[in-house]
């Protein structure tokens, strides 16, 4: 059975444990990699303009062992950073955070912080698109989570709710997105089924 939006009834596997064998298609690349390199694939053919946010740093202490050599000894984060990416795709500002998990059954909500949160609520009032992609490493599974499903647990959490969302709500409620050739982790086609 189909759901919309592309979802699909859970008929492969209703539950981790129902997992036999991981596909080992993408083994090797981290999640972040094949973003980038999916990215620069979305560029080059005129799709989209995605680009990974730079961590702002303030440099304190730079030792210059040779001219053409520096190294930088002592830095320190400026402020928290929001999301990984943000861009253009079709016209709508896009923001999104990747993450990765090695858990087989959840996504623990420790690997969100209250000011990504904030910032993705920000970007859905004005109008972008913000999303999470997520990468279950023992499934070699990658999802695209609508930040309106996190936000539901994250305050359920803030009530002293479940800290993790369950495996089998990203299965149901994200949409799993193809490993492809060029575009690796091409998440403009699960884009295009849920707001285009």
């Amino acid at each position: 059975m189909n759901y919309p939006n592309g979802r699909r009834s859970p008929s492969r596997h209703a539950a981790p444990q129902g997992k036999t064998k991981p596909e080992f298609s993408n083994r090797g690349m981290t999640l972040e990699e094949d973003i980038n390199l999916t990215n620069e694939y979305y560029l080059q053919a005129g799709l989209a303009v995605i680009h990974k946010k730079p961590t702002p740093v303030q440099i304190v202490q730079v030792d210059y062992p040779k001219r053409s050599a520096a190294v930088i000894k002592e830095a320190y984060f400026k402020q928290a950073s929001t999301t990984d990416y943000n861009g253009v795709y079709r016209g709508r500002y896009i923001d999104f955070e990747a993450k990765e998990t090695k858990n087989k059954t959840s996504f623990p909500l420790s690997n969100v912080h209250q000011h990504q949160v904030d910032h993705m609520k920000a970007v859905e009032k004005h109008g972008g698109i913000s999303f999470f992609i997520i990468k279950f490493t023992p499934w070699d599974e990658v999802y695209l989570l609508p930040s309106s499903m996190l936000f539901a647990f994250w305050d359920d959490q803030q009530n002293g709710g479940r800290k993790s969302i369950p495996y089998n709500s990203i299965y149901k409620e994200g949409v799993r997105i193809p490993f492809r050739y060029q575009a690796r982790i091409d998440y403009a086609g699960v884009l295009d089924k849920l707001y285009f």
